[in-house]
């Protein structure tokens, strides 16, 4: 099983100083904040991908080939990739680029976005989302599985004789995650293709994560890519630790209590009742992320949230030195326990081309 960190790459105020970051001061941030997650041995390092403030991460391909650079073992990822406004073509080329230069490294989560005025600024209307979706990947898929692609559709030009360059790597295109919250059509999308399905549950109750999940899991196996407990999952959290539950409490509050998301509503224990928030020791952690296992079943991916908020990035770097040290051991070791042999570890760049490599030689994959 996979756990890593997450980040949206919002600039915002910390509420204990006053004080908001620059620009420059976020970004350079949140490569301190994947290079200790590969310091303390954790998996996967994923960015967002937004282009309205207040966040910055605006081109993850340049973040993530400048930590590419920087890092040797931590996957590099999306959190997510928008294949609604971003042209397929142009991801097919950047994420092949960064395949390469990663040795491997790369995995994308897919995703539709969230911000309504980001599709005409690209010049795509937000009523199209799910058919954008749909059509965007669908393309994407063959410009990296096919040397040459003749292509018609509704949202772009045609392509005629097109070959996207660079290839994938090893001819292994990066895998896909879809990731949704609320849309049962990219569950859908993701079961029809036997990709992964990524919910990022921070703001939902479990009821609704485990329907969704439940949707992916019955149609991943009715698409014939294996049984719905071999599916593909991979899940959100969001933590903030400290070796005292009331610190951690009293710390997190008025990040809780200024956020535009979650503050302004139901009180911070009510949230972290009805969602996967966990503000306590590392020992809430555990209990809490180990209490997924319920509702999701087996899966293969976990990633935290653990710098949004204006919390500081000396407070956001110990924050991960906790994941590493107290939480993640323990996790892997719990969610080992009782797990099925046939249920599958999430794909890697490896994994992936020992598979194709066994089906070249007429021999099953391991």
């Amino acid at each position: 099983m996979q756990f890593g960190i997450f980040t949206v790459g919002d600039v915002a105020m910390d509420p204990a100083t006053g004080r908001t970051p620059t620009e420059r001061e976020r970004i350079k941030a949140m490569v301190a904040i994947a290079q200790k997650a590969e310091e303390v041995g954790l998996d996967v390092f994923a960015t967002g991908e937004h282009h309205n403030r207040p966040f910055v991460p605006s081109s993850p391909t340049t973040m993530l080939g400048w930590i590419a650079a920087r890092t040797e073992r931590i996957i590099l990822s999306t959190a997510t990739t928008l294949i609604t406004t971003n042209d397929p073509v142009k991801i097919a080329e950047d994420y092949a680029m960064l395949q390469h230069l990663a040795d491997g490294r790369v995995d994308l989560i897919m995703g539709r976005g969230n911000t309504g005025p980001v599709y005409p600024w690209f010049g795509k209307d937000i009523r199209d989302g799910i058919s954008l979706a749909v059509e965007n990947y669908a393309l994407l898929r063959r410009l990296w599985r096919e040397d040459v692609v003749d292509w018609e559709g509704k949202f772009r030009t045609p392509l005629q004789g097109f070959t996207s360059t660079p290839r994938p790597l090893d001819d292994v295109p990066p895998f896909v995650w879809h990731g949704s919250i609320r849309s049962p059509e990219i569950a859908e999308q993701a079961a029809y293709y036997g990709d992964g399905f990524f919910h990022n549950n921070i703001f939902w109750p479990k009821e609704h994560t485990k329907k969704m999940i439940d949707l992916y899991r019955q149609r991943y196996a009715h698409y014939g890519h294996g049984s719905a407990e071999q599916a593909i999952v991979g899940l959100g959290g969001h933590v903030y630790m400290r070796p005292n539950s009331q610190d951690a409490i009293r710390e997190f509050r008025p990040h809780f209590d200024n956020s535009p998301v979650m503050g302004g509503g139901i009180s911070m224990e009510e949230y972290m009742e009805q969602t996967p928030l966990t503000v306590g020791t590392p020992e809430q952690v555990i209990e809490k992320t180990l209490s997924f296992r319920e509702y999701a079943g087996d899966y293969q991916r976990q990633l935290f949230l653990v710098d949004g908020g204006g919390v500081p990035l000396k407070t956001v770097l110990e924050q991960i030195d906790m994941l590493g040290a107290e939480v993640v051991p323990v996790l892997r070791k719990e969610f080992a326990i009782g797990r099925p042999a046939d249920v599958p570890d999430a794909p890697t760049h490896a994994s992936l081309l020992s598979g194709l490599t066994q089906g070249r030689t007429g021999r099953e994959p391991r």
